[in-house]
């Protein structure tokens, strides 16, 4: 299993009054540690052939992140369903993980406005991030 990962610098503006970064930008780093799953379904993140949606999310924060130190996302594939799957990202700073998520994506068709089976290709692709634990 490889986990996706993303490194970011956090910005002066993400932090709150006591110096942590605010709770409403991590969902957004999630999100943007999502780009390579993104890919894996729309190779040319071709918004007109969108084919994703998050059904829901649940984030906890287990430790304050804070400006000044570079964070990584880590992105993995928790399950596999026939139309959806769940993702497990986790947000590290320093060797500590400050917090974690877990987001219910379904492979939808917009035109039809219903959900879709995930092609075998790309269940095979998701299983290579796979969760072991």
């Amino acid at each position: 299993m490889t986990a996706f990962t993303l490194e970011l610098t956090p910005r002066f503006n993400e932090t709150d009054a006591l110096g942590h970064i605010n709770n409403t930008v991590i969902p957004g780093w999630f999100e943007a540690g999502r780009t390579p799953v993104f890919e894996i379904f729309n190779p040319l993140l071709d918004l007109q052939r969108w084919n994703l949606i998050v059904a829901g999310y649940n984030i906890a924060f287990k430790a304050p992140t804070y400006y000044g130190s570079v964070v990584t996302i880590t992105t993995e594939v928790a399950r596999i369903g026939s139309a959806s799957f769940d993702l497990r990202q986790r947000c590290w700073q320093q060797g500590k993980m400050t917090a974690q998520a877990v987001t219910t994506m379904v492979h939808y068709n917009y035109d039809a406005e219903c959900s879709e089976p995930i092609p075998e290709p790309i269940k095979a692709a998701l299983a290579a991030h796979m969760v072991t634990n």
